[in-house]
């Protein structure tokens, strides 16, 4: 597997893999053109050198995975920074073959090459397999979230 920052031509791959959710089939709008919110939003995230929007690819370089991690500098912890890991997708023909388990140890080591404290991530509540396999990887639920959808 090779793991890379993604690029423009991506974006479309990666939407199309969270339409490809029982969630994201909710909340994702992927089509042909694709919508220029998602054109606009990757500008914004390849600009940002807090943002990491990364793609998975396997030997034939084709795109299989997905996931964003954002680093979030604190006052707290001495002025630490924490590695937000968010949008982890695989793709659907590639599930369930150990690619998410090295997706995460490819982040987690990642997040120590840029002196991290702590990798946290979310987790729908609507999907306990994924808290499981969060849970298998070592993460424990530490605290309560909440969210103030507009």
């Amino acid at each position: 597997m090779n793991f890379r920052k993604a690029i423009q031509k991506d974006v479309s791959i990666i939407v199309e893999m969270m339409a490809d959710d029982e969630l994201g089939k909710k909340r994702e709008n992927f089509q042909t053109p694709l919508p220029t919110s998602y054109l606009k939003a990757f500008q914004k995230i390849d600009a940002d050198e807090n943002q990491e929007l990364i793609v998975v690819e396997n030997d034939n370089l084709e795109v299989i995975g997905t996931l964003q991690i954002t680093y979030i500098q604190y006052l707290s912890y001495c002025g630490g920074i924490r590695a937000q890991i968010e949008n982890v997708f695989i793709r659907n023909d590639q599930r369930g073959l150990g690619i998410g388990k090295s997706v995460f140890e490819w982040a987690i080591q990642r997040a120590k090459e840029k002196n991290v404290h702590v990798v946290q991530l979310t987790s729908d509540k609507k999907r306990p397999r994924a808290i499981k396999f969060y849970e298998d990887l070592g993460f424990k639920a530490t605290h309560e979230g909440m969210k103030l959808h507009f």
